[in-house]
């Protein structure tokens, strides 16, 4: 029998070879930074988030373009370069640790995060090999798994990482933010707050966090970074002369939660808002600051640089939780207050914790779902697929706890 012959499209196959050239041209490396910051700089310049005609967040790394991955024992920066000039196109970040999967069982997580590739660059398979080459970076450094976060909206990324890369959606965790206003918010009458020292916390967080996903095995490190401005109680001023850390015994009701300042880490900026936009935010602002007891909810003055209070580690028991964690959330709004620049207060947790329905927020600047997409390594399966097996998979087991630790150093 004759065999037909299939048809050539010339213009498909000179596709193909012209991508297989740039990819070539292509040179994945570990980021050096005596000769690549003025070129990752620029590069990151390119790529700010915003399009001609909107606003755009804008985000200034202090002159520390390896600065998000720095606080993890274990990290690499990998930069791509491109053509004969060696013109640096890609960047990407990545950093090792041990989390919890749940039910106190550790695991090897790799995070890959700031991945970013020059717009006059894009379609060329760059992001695709900046991944590539950081996963084995991350095997080599012993990681079982390796997980992604991004935006929801993001749909570029989200297809990258799941249909190229085998990656599965996994958690859609909420961020909630809070600007930090003029005025002082009030904390709640019968409630004490008190702070921890970092011994105590982390005992503390070893114990109720421990069923929880992500929770860190270095939670030490992170209690004592120079981020971390402190860990503080809530707790019924009736119940503090009774209480003694020295035992053990929580109190019968209390809050908990950290706070971490990305002050020395990066400063953003809100760039290309209207002049009434400008107008309405500012004016908001000065009746605030003129009026505190007015209390009104001022919009704080992000189109100068300004950092962010990240919250960690929130976890509350007992009767009357909720109103403890409410004036925990208040109590680091006013820290915010009084640091001046800090413009929002924010925090990041599960779908289906309860403290989300606790912490304050202003919706319209809040984001629903996060994604959070991961993948398993050692099984590796054919591209563009998910499919694992085995019952000690984390991707295919149910959540022992709808708790979910954001470490801030992912932030």
């Amino acid at each position: 029998m004759a065999l037909k012959k299939a048809a050539v499209n010339p213009l498909i196959t000179a596709r193909a070879v012209a991508a297989t050239a740039d990819e070539n041209l292509v040179v994945v490396r570990e980021y050096d930074e005596e000769k690549d910051k003025v070129g990752v700089e620029e590069m990151e310049r390119r790529c700010e988030i915003g399009e001609g005609g909107k606003h755009s967040l804008v985000a200034d790394l202090l002159g520390d373009p390896i600065c998000r991955v720095r606080h993890f024992p274990s990290h690499i920066m990998l930069v791509a370069e491109y053509g004969r000039k060696r013109e640096i196109v890609g960047i990407i970040r990545g950093c090792v640790k041990t989390v919890t999967r749940g039910n106190s069982v550790f695991v090897n997580l790799a995070y890959i995060l700031g991945l970013r590739v020059s717009p006059s660059h894009r379609r060329l398979g760059i992001g695709k090999k900046l991944v590539q080459k950081i996963e084995e970076w991350c095997k080599q450094n012993g990681a079982e798994y390796a997980y992604i976060a991004t935006d929801c909206s993001n749909k570029a990324s989200i297809n990258l990482f799941t249909r190229k890369c085998a990656y599965t959606k996994f958690r859609t965790p909420t961020i909630l933010v809070q600007p930090v206003h003029a005025h002082y918010k009030p904390l709640g009458s019968g409630i004490a707050i008190v702070q921890l020292n970092p011994r105590l916390a982390e005992s503390i967080y070893r114990r109720v966090l421990a069923n929880s996903e992500f929770f860190p095995k270095d939670i030490d490190n992170i209690l004592c970074n120079k981020l971390s401005l402190g860990t503080f109680m809530a707790l019924p001023r009736k119940f503090l002369p009774k209480w003694d850390p020295k035992t053990g015994i929580l109190p019968p009701s209390f809050a908990i939660m950290s706070v971490w300042s990305t002050k020395q880490l990066f400063r953003l900026q809100v760039k290309g808002v209207s002049m009434l936009t400008y107008a309405c935010c500012m004016a908001s602002r000065v009746l605030d600051a003129w009026m505190p007891w007015l209390m009104l909810p001022s919009f704080p003055d992000v189109f100068r640089q300004f950092w962010v209070y990240f919250l960690y580690g929130l976890h509350m028991e007992g009767k009357n939780a909720s109103r403890l964690m409410k004036s925990l959330c208040a109590f680091a709004h006013n820290m915010g207050r009084d640091d001046d620049g800090c413009g929002a207060v924010l925090a990041e947790v599960g779908q289906s914790d309860l403290i989300r329905n606790v912490i304050p927020h202003w919706r319209k600047f809040s984001m629903s779902e996060d994604v959070w997409c991961m993948k398993k390594f050692g099984d590796d399966v054919n591209e563009g697929s998910n499919e694992k097996c085995g019952p000690s998979d984390w991707l295919k087991s149910r959540p022992s706890s709808p708790i979910i630790f954001v470490d801030p150093r992912d932030i």
